[in-house]
């Protein structure tokens, strides 16, 4: 991974949220570059390099992806499912990092193929460490063939 620049592309519609994410992810300095996108349509526009999305250069295939469950024009599961179902895409790692903890939303997610599910902690430091830990986990820590 040396040398490669870490792209994240946060699918999430919720502003302060995303600006929580950003900020924690920078400062931590998990990731060279952050997209983010407010709906599953710009996620999936983004992951096939539609439209907006079509320069490379400038939109690079991202590394991870987090991704929220309930978006606006296309849900996250809907997302999830278009992305594991496709064969270019299918081993980027999503994680799902959503306020629900409902077991169905859970459950829905693994049997999507996600490759981990995390619930949005309510407090601002239980949120800050946590998404350290995470971008620290898929970023540094596990291994990728990147």
């Amino acid at each position: 991974m040396k040398g490669v620049p870490l792209t994240v592309l946060l699918v999430e519609d919720n502003r302060d949220h995303a600006e929580l994410i950003i900020r924690n992810m920078e400062e931590f300095q998990v990731a060279n570059r952050i997209i983010h996108v407010e709906d599953g349509q710009a996620a999936l526009d983004y992951l096939q390099g539609r439209g907006t999305y079509a320069d490379r250069k400038k939109f690079p295939m991202p590394h991870l992806i987090l991704l929220d469950l309930r978006l606006p024009k296309v849900d996250g599961l809907e997302v999830l499912r278009e992305v594991k179902g496709d064969e270019a895409l299918r081993s980027l790692p999503v994680v799902i990092l959503t306020t629900s903890d409902a077991e169905r939303d859970m459950t829905m997610a693994y049997e999507c193929h996600a490759n981990s599910y995390v619930t949005k902690p309510v407090n601002f430091g239980d949120f800050s460490r946590l998404l350290k830990d995470l971008g620290f986990y898929w970023l540094a820590w596990n291994r990728h063939p990147w």
